[in-house]
């Protein structure tokens, strides 16, 4: 990663109230963190943050091993997951609706832009694990075919 580009997201993360910034651009990422002990008041919110994002994670890990067998389609960035092209729309797939390779899923959108996921699998839709709205992680279990 240029030099450049890191000095400029010191300086970003200096004129801003982050605490933290992450990025990463193929193979590199770089993380720049600062401690501002004027900001104190802030650690025990993101810590019951944390805490309650945990639980939701713990939640989430159990639900599939013991559900669903079938080809797995995981997030391929970090976004917010819509089932729709919008609101007004119909969703792009239903739980038991039967997908060809290549057809449209649903779409993340990730820094304003929205990236329509295709199937890499032919079959049926056994499950559907986000919520039309709710933010996803990279690698992140979406979309259950059978």
């Amino acid at each position: 990663m240029d030099i450049r580009k890191i000095k400029k997201l010191i300086e970003m993360l200096q004129d801003s109230d982050l605490k933290e910034i992450e990025v990463s651009q193929g193979d590199e990422s770089v993380r720049i963190s600062r401690d501002n002990s004027s900001q104190t008041y802030a650690e025990p919110i993101i810590q019951k943050q944390v805490i309650h994002d945990a639980s939701n994670i713990v939640s989430q890990k159990e639900i599939p091993k013991e559900e669903v067998k079938g080809n797995k389609v995981t997030s391929p960035i970090v976004g917010t997951f819509y089932r729709k092209p919008s609101p007004d729309k119909d969703p792009f797939i239903k739980v038991g609706d039967e997908v060809k390779e290549g057809d449209i899923l649903c779409i993340i959108e990730a820094m304003k832009m929205m990236n329509e996921i295709k199937s890499d699998f032919s079959g049926k839709v056994v499950s559907i694990e986000v919520e039309d709205g709710q933010p996803v992680e990279y690698g992140q279990h979406i979309i259950t075919i059978n």
